[in-house]
């Protein structure tokens, strides 16, 4: 679908939530009232359009964003339906990096769930201006209310709801549209559900007039145009200038307009595509963005969302099609470009040639002549770019702001069953890992096993099923383990020489180091404190690369440290046999043996779980949590059932799910996230090291 809107037509927005919230279910219902699908798949029956994938159809859920778009009233709307799945919360990350906005989908029964959370907060981080439509309100305990409040409660927001419910559960017949103060109800008996405007009834007339002024009176509170006219004389208020303000306040995001409706039962999904037009922002409401010259992080350099800029456009996606290969996926934020152009790379600064630009539309595709600022659409042809890289023009350059995805929490090891697969193998695990930032591959130097890393036990059985499916690729897995780090929990120093003769030019480096305990998510932090040119300044960074490979091959355990600084104080060089090698070699030794005399810590990732049972389980809940070394947080009414929030160490979660089944007549439901990584008791880090055959005891 070529773009023919003008880019302050333009829409960019994600649909996020909580697994199963209904987000594939919104989207679908999205395409089909703008006249993009011409049937509607439903999730439960394997055929809903934005999740092609096998493995997303045959779990009924969403594991990789899907990108498409539609028109609606005149208006080019982007949409990427995001995964739910804590497991696959990169992919959430990588597209509210590149949206304009979002429309966060909440369960009516539920409210806000742990995930909601997550992606809630990711788009804070990014901000992102928001909606929020309450789904499912023909569920059995749904209430619009309450779900409200919990988004006050545990989102820290402000919802202003802009409809009224009318009815709930089987019940719910249709909506009170507050901003025009009209009945919106549906026809049941077609599938279509055609909507009905009518005016408000008589029985409603007096709630719907003090909901409507509530929800004046706390937009007027927030925005200071509203507040004249509503001094002035509140019934004057035309509906053009409250959806004015309305959207001054979601674009600040402010507050977060509320909407209702079930989109399985195809209600409520129109009104929050006016919603989308009416108050998330265009590409032109977002302001210039902000970047750097490519190694020079210092100067700031803008772009403004106009295609007459010199281009810049950041790819936040790779994907490998069977039928085109490698796709890019892009945002454009300035300037335009034709099919056959050459940009640079920011990062790389080698030259990229544009050879097709594609519209997509889940696994389809519609052929582009152009990009220009404000689109989103998918590059055939670019050999080197990665995730977080900026493609821009090769006489205006910029580094637009890249995106940071968290560690992975579990890993496996893998091996091919031949020799003959082995190359296959390597080839399969080297394009799932271009494609997902939060998938790694190491090689264990001790055993030569290659092991890979995910954020759970189901990303890693995505990732493996993919490599059977799509690569062709059989290999034998082992049991998920759990990705352990290390820290300090006191300092030392050290001095280390290296020097070695061989006849000709020898080796020769000194170095004197501090290795301490770092700031809590500080990573991996190097100082140079040496004066009077003891070392030349070119052998410094040599050091500090030693350094940092030495860390992330951990010391003990052979799992990466983190939070640790390492003070470079002294040293000294020979003219003639120092190097680089030599350095780098000194620093990885120093840092060595300083972690072994610094009183060495294993860390292990601490997972945020929330558990919703019936009432009479909850004793047996709570007991498992404590034979799991979990530690109970909170717990919260849900009826006549219980919502419990524990944190509990990775380690002992795996086949949590049959067990919880098995405790709660399978009544029970879960959700698990990471939370933080916290040092493992004596005891079992003891144990653990047993296990691994080491002699080293904390």
């Amino acid at each position: 679908m070529p773009r023919k809107a003008a880019i302050d037509k333009i829409r960019n927005i994600g649909i996020m939530a909580h697994i199963d919230a209904g987000k594939t279910t919104v989207t679908e219902r999205l395409l089909y009232y703008s006249g993009r699908l011409r049937r509607m798949g439903e999730v439960h029956d394997g055929a809903a359009t934005m999740d092609y994938m096998e493995q997303e159809r045959e779990r009924g859920i969403t594991i990789t964003s899907a990108a498409t778009a539609c028109e609606w009233k005149n208006h080019h709307i982007n949409i990427i339906d995001t995964p739910g799945h804590i497991d696959f919360t990169a992919e959430v990350e990588r597209c509210l990096r590149v949206l304009d906005g979002a429309v966060a989908v909440f369960c009516a029964v539920a409210g806000v769930q742990s995930q909601s959370e997550t992606v809630w907060r990711q788009a804070q981080r990014y901000k992102v201006p928001r909606i929020a439509f309450i789904n499912k309100m023909d569920r059995v305990g749904a209430d619009f209310y309450r779900a409200i409040e919990t988004m006050s409660a545990r989102l820290d927001a402000n919802p202003i709801p802009l409809q009224m419910p009318v009815g709930a559960e089987e019940k719910f017949r249709g909506v009170i549209d507050l901003v025009e103060m009209r009945m919106v109800s549906w026809d049941c008996k077609n599938r279509d559900a055609d909507q009905i405007v009518t005016e408000v009834p008589e029985e409603l007339a007096v709630e719907a007039e003090i909901r409507r002024r509530e929800m004046i009176e706390n937009v007027a509170s927030i925005d200071d145009e509203l507040m004249g006219r509503f001094l002035e004389d509140e019934q004057s208020i035309t509906k053009e200038e409250l959806k004015a303000a309305i959207r001054r306040c979601t674009l600040a995001s402010k507050f977060t307009p509320v909407l209702t409706g079930t989109a399985l039962r195809n209600k409520g999904t129109r009104l929050l595509l006016d919603a989308v037009v009416d108050y998330l922002p265009s590409p032109l409401d977002m302001g210039e963005y902000k970047g750097t010259k490519p190694r020079q992080p210092e100067r700031t350099v803008t772009r403004k969302p106009d295609p007459a800029e010199p281009f810049s456009a950041l790819a936040f996606k790779i994907l490998t099609d069977p039928h085109v290969g490698r796709l890019t996926f892009v945002r454009v934020y300035s300037g335009k470009a034709k099919t056959g152009q050459q940009m640079v790379n920011a990062r790389t600064e080698r030259k990229e040639r544009m050879g097709r630009f594609l519209q997509m539309h889940a696994d389809e595709r519609t052929e582009l002549d152009e990009i220009s600022a404000g689109d989103i659409a998918a590059i055939v042809g670019c050999r080197d770019t990665t995730t977080g890289d900026t493609l821009c023009d090769p006489r205006k350059t910029i580094a637009l702001m890249s995106l940071d995805f968290p560690e992975p929490v579990v890993h496996v090891a893998i091996e091919a069953k031949s020799k003959a697969e082995q190359d296959k193998l390597s080839r399969a695990i080297g394009k799932l890992a271009e494609e997902d930032p939060t998938f790694q591959v190491r090689i264990n130097e001790e055993t030569g096993q290659t092991i890979i890393a995910g954020m759970g036990e189901l990303h890693l059985e995505i990732l493996i099923d993919r490599m059977r499916r799509e690569f062709g690729v059989e290999g034998n897995v082992g049991k998920p383990m759990v990705a352990y780090r290390e820290t300090l929990n006191g300092s030392a120093e050290v001095e280390k020489r290296f020097i070695r003769q061989t006849g000709g030019r020898g080796q020769f480096a000194h170095v004197v180091l501090t290795l301490e305990k770092g700031e809590a998510g500080s990573g991996f932090v190097f100082e140079d404190k040496t004066t009077g040119g003891v070392i030349p300044k070119e052998y410094i960074p040599a050091v500090e690369k030693g350094c940092r490979d030495a860390v992330a091959t951990g010391i003990v355990t052979g799992y990466a440290m983190m939070d640790v600084k390492v003070t470079l104080t002294f040293g000294s060089y020979h003219e003639v046999d120092s190097s680089d090698m030599a350095f780098q070699v000194a620093g990885s030794m120093a840092v060595k043996e300083a972690a072994l005399k610094a009183d060495p810590v294993l860390l292990e990732p601490i997972m945020k779980i929330e558990v919703i049972t019936p009432d009479e389980f909850t004793g047996d809940v709570i007991g498992d949590f404590d034979r799991r070394r979990g530690r109970l947080v909170g717990m919260e009414n849900e009826g006549s059932s219980q919502m419990i929030h524990a944190l509990v160490p990775l380690a002992e979660m795996f086949g949590y799910a049959s067990d919880l089944r098995s405790r709660t007549q399978g009544r029970a439901t879960y959700s698990m996230e990471f939370a933080q990584y916290e040092a493992v008791p004596r005891s079992v880090a003891n144990e653990i090291m047993e296990k691994m055959g080491s002699g080293y005891r904390f």
